[in-house]
């Protein structure tokens, strides 16, 4: 039995928080190294170890790795579609290199396995808008899809090649009230919660019946756990799943709101963002994943809010 030491790369970003804090449990709290640039985040401290470590320093990265007897890597830092549309070359330098030093490192350690996020952003306009398909026409009209698109070939023909474990989710809009978005096209859905209960009132920056496939963040975790955690024999996908959870528009979202909070009120005002999220579908299929390693999501759109505003304070 391998015992493993999880390295967490940019673990305090919206996913690597709880991914992080659920793992400690699964593993124990000093099998799973955080790392991230930033300052640790509030709810790791005192959790376990912390590494301050960047991504792009192979060899700093490739010495913690040796240190810490790393057999695991999530590598969760990168920079985001909307974020990543203000500065192009830092977005692709950060999301393709910071892949690349993984990769090799885990080449040449003989990582066990390692964890890397997909995106919705590899679709494109071209892709089909319902219920989009594992395997499908993929154009994506952002650094951040171009990035993520790219980094799924190398992902494969590491695997392919060198025969290194790697696995892959393609995220849809993630929504959590533990840690904050970092910077995506979807981050409205998060935010829409915070101004609800502080101001009633929210101001949406997509047109309000634009729909996107969107996922609450326990499924999200749970569903990267066990896909790291099922038999190699079972994952047919080394490119990246498709995951869903479910999909809604500003205003249905909104109307969930208004049940538990009746005086909240949304206007729109749509600005560049509004045509990333064109681009991409409405509507996810995930029957690979469910296929292959029993893939289920928990939560829909009423659960889903409902947990959120019981958790940031409005008991329904």
């Amino acid at each position: 039995m391998i015992r493993e030491r999880i390295l967490v790369i940019g673990a305090s970003g919206q996913i690597g928080v709880e991914l992080t804090l659920a793992l400690r449990k699964i593993y124990g709290n000093n099998n799973v190294v955080a790392s991230d640039l930033r300052e640790e985040n509030e709810l790791l401290k005192g959790t376990g170890p912390y590494v301050s470590l960047d991504v792009m320093n192979k060899e700093m990265l490739h010495v913690q790795v040796i240190r810490q007897s790393i057999t695991q890597i999530y590598l969760l830092a990168a920079i985001l579609s909307a974020t990543g549309e203000k500065n192009p070359n830092l977005a692709w330098n950060l999301n393709m290199q910071g892949l690349l030093n993984v990769l090799d490192i885990a080449r040449e350690e003989k990582i066990y396995k390692v964890y890397w996020p997909s995106s919705i952003a590899v679709f494109g306009p071209t892709s089909p808008k319902k219920n989009c398909p594992q395997q499908t026409i993929i154009e994506p009209i952002t650094v951040y899809g171009i990035s993520k698109y790219a980094g799924e070939f190398w992902c494969n023909y590491y695997h392919q090649r060198f025969g290194v474990d790697v696995r892959s989710i393609r995220y849809p809009g993630l929504i959590s009230y533990k840690s904050a978005p970092g910077g995506g096209t979807t981050d409205y859905s998060v935010e829409i919660f915070h101004d609800a209960l502080e101001e009633k009132k929210y101001t949406c920056f997509l047109q309000e019946n634009t729909y996107l496939p969107m996922m609450y963040m326990p499924d999200a975790i749970r569903g990267t756990i066990e896909l790291m955690e099922a038999p190699a024999s079972k994952i047919t996908v080394r490119h990246s799943y498709n995951l869903s959870g479910m999909s809604f528009s500003p205003k249905e979202l909104a109307g969930e709101i208004k049940k538990h909070i009746p005086e909240f009120h949304i206007d729109y005002k749509p600005d560049y963002r509004q045509a990333i999220a064109d681009s991409w579908p409405e509507s996810i299929d995930d029957s690979v994943a469910r296929r292959d390693w029993g893939w289920k999501n928990e939560f829909d759109l009423p659960g889903m809010t409902a947990d959120m505003l019981e958790n940031l304070g409005v008991a329904s």
